[in-house]
C-alpha cells in the first residue's frame, strides 16, 4: 500500500487538541497528513501545515483583515478563506501530493470544507466528519451534487471524550480506507458514454434499455432523476461526459414548477439543449407529483389520487392544467436545442403507476400534454406517438432505436471522454 496525501481541513483556533488525533491516527495508518488552518477568529494554539496566514493570504487578504471582517463581515471572511484554501488544494492535488480530504468540525467547518471538496475532481475520496451531517435546512447546500460523504458525529467536535472519540477514529478509518481502495479521479471509457435517467416507476423499461445501448457500443450510465441525480447529468453533459442522452424521466420539470420533492432546479434539459448532443424523451414523471413528508401539499392536493409508498414518499397525480404548463415550459426548452431529439409518448401509459386499472391512470389529462406540446413546438413532428406503455422493454427498443438513429444522423465523433467527472465536479 503506498503513502497517499490526506488534508485535513479544520480550524484550530477552537478544535486544537481534537485535529492533532486526527492527524496522528492518519500518520499512523502510514499516511502523509497535511493539516490545512483556516482559523478566522483568534490566533491558533499552534501552527498547521499550511498555516491560516498562508490560507488569508491566498484568498487576497492578511490575517489581521480576515480576523477583523470575522467580527463585522463574517461572510466576506468566510468566502476569503475559502477561496485561498480552494487554490492551496488544488496546487497540491496538481502536485500529486493530495489523494483525499477530511473535514472536521461544526457549521463553519461544514462550509469551508465542503465549498472546497466541491471543487475536487469527481472520485476523490472526500470526507466530512461533522454534527451537522443531517441538519435538514443545510445538507443540500454542503454535498449538492458533489460525491462528498457525510460522517455524522451527533456530538460536536469538542473536548475529547470517549465518545467523540469513537466517532473520530471511525471517521479517519473511513477516509484512509477511501484512498487506500480508490480508483481515483482519471477514467478511461472504451465506447461513447450515453445518460439515462431514471426512477422505480420506469425501472423496467431502463433496465431493458441499458443491455441494448451495450449490444449497440454505448456505456449506459444511470442518473437517477430523484433531483440531485437529474441536475449532476445536467452538469456531466455541460462538462462533455456524455456523446447523448435517454431521457426518459423528464418528471423534474414539473417537480421544479409546482415544488416537489424531486425539484432538480430551473435548468433541466438545457444542457443538451445548448450543447447539442443527441436527445430521446419521454414523459416519465410528468404523470406525478412528489410531495412524501408534506402535510400542507398533501392537504392542498387532497381531491386528487394520491399514491402512498411510504412516509416519505407520496405521489400525487398532475392535472390537466399542470401538464399543460409543463409543456409550455419543455416546448420553449425544445425549440431552442442545437442538436437532434425526438420526444416519444407511450399511449398506454407513461409509469408504472400512469396504466389502465390504476388510480393514476388518466390519459384525459396526459393528452392535454401531448396536444400543448405539439401546439407549441416549432417541430412538432419530432413527437412520436407509440402505441406501447413506458414500463415494458418494448418501449425501451423503440426508445434505443431512435436514439441510435439520432446518434447516426448527429454523425457524433467515437471518441470518448478520458475523464468526465473531473470536468463535471
Amino acid at each position: 500500500m503506498g503513502k497517499k496525501g490526506i488534508v485535513i481541513v479544520c480550524n484550530l483556533d477552537t478544535r486544537g487538541k481534537e485535529i492533532v488525533f486526527v492527524k496522528q491516527l492518519i500518520a499512523d495508518r502510514g499516511h502523509e497528513a497535511i493539516l490545512l488552518d483556516f482559523s478566522m477568529e483568534e490566533p491558533p494554539p499552534f501552527a498547521g501545515d499550511i498555516t491560516t496566514e498562508a490560507v488569508a493570504a491566498r484568498g487576497g487578504l492578511p490575517i489581521e483583515a480576515v480576523r477583523e471582517k470575522y467580527r463585522s463581515d463574517r461572510d466576506a471572511a468566510t468566502n476569503n478563506q475559502i477561496r485561498g484554501a480552494a487554490a492551496i488544494i488544488d496546487e497540491l492535488v496538481k502536485q500529486g501530493r493530495v489523494q483525499g480530504m477530511i473535514g472536521i468540525g461544526g457549521a463553519t467547518s461544514t462550509l469551508v470544507a465542503t465549498s472546497i471538496m466541491k471543487r475536487l475532481p469527481f472520485g476523490m475520496p472526500k470526507l466530512m466528519a461533522t454534527p451537522m451531517a443531517a441538519h435538514p435546512a443545510y445538507i443540500d447546500k454542503y454535498v449538492g451534487t458533489h460525491d462528498i460523504t457525510m460522517h455524522h458525529t451527533v456530538l460536536d467536535i469538542v473536548k475529547m471524550n470517549p465518545l467523540l472519540k469513537a466517532q473520530i477514529i471511525n471517521a479517519v478509518g473511513a477516509i484512509c480506507g477511501m484512498v487506500e481502495m480508490t480508483l481515483g479521479t482519471h477514467f478511461v471509457f472504451d465506447k461513447p458514454c450515453v445518460a439515462i435517467s431514471s426512477f422505480g416507476f420506469a425501472e423496467m423499461a431502463v433496465q431493458a434499455a441499458l443491455g441494448m445501448l451495450e449490444e449497440a457500443g454505448f456505456t449506459p450510465i444511470v442518473c437517477h432523476a430523484q433531483g440531485k441525480g437529474d441536475k449532476a447529468m445536467e452538469e456531466m453533459i455541460r462538462a462533455g461526459a456524455f456523446h447523448g442522452v435517454v431521457d426518459i424521466c423528464i418528471g423534474g420539470i414539473m417537480e421544479n414548477l409546482f415544488k416537489g420533492n424531486r425539484d432538480p432546479g430551473p435548468e433541466r434539459l438545457m444542457a443538451a439543449v445548448e450543447t447539442g448532443i443527441p436527445m430521446v424523451l419521454a414523459p416519465c414523471g410528468l404523470d406525478i407529483l412528489s410531495y412524501g413528508g408534506r402535510p400542507d401539499m398533501l392537504e392542498k392536493t387532497r381531491d386528487r389520487t394520491q399514491y402512498v409508498q411510504d412516509a416519505l414518499r407520496v405521489q400525487v397525480r398532475t392535472t390537466a392544467d399542470e401538464l399543460r404548463q409543463a409543456a409550455d415550459v419543455i416546448a420553449d426548452r425544445l425549440n431552442r436545442s442545437k442538436g437532434p431529439w425526438s420526444f416519444l409518448i407511450p399511449l398506454k401509459g407513461w409509469s408504472s403507476l400512469d396504466k389502465e386499472g390504476r388510480p393514476i391512470f388518466d390519459p384525459v389529462a396526459d393528452a392535454a400534454f401531448v396536444a400543448r406540446l405539439k401546439e407549441k413546438l416549432a417541430d412538432p413532428e419530432r413527437v412520436k406517438e407509440v402505441d406501447l406503455h413506458l414500463y415494458t422493454p418494448e418501449f425501451a427498443r423503440v426508445a434505443v432505436d431512435e436514439f441510435m438513429r439520432l446518434y447516426a444522423g448527429a454523425h457524433a465523433p467515437l471518441t470518448t471522454p478520458s475523464a468526465p467527472m473531473e470536468a463535471a465536479h
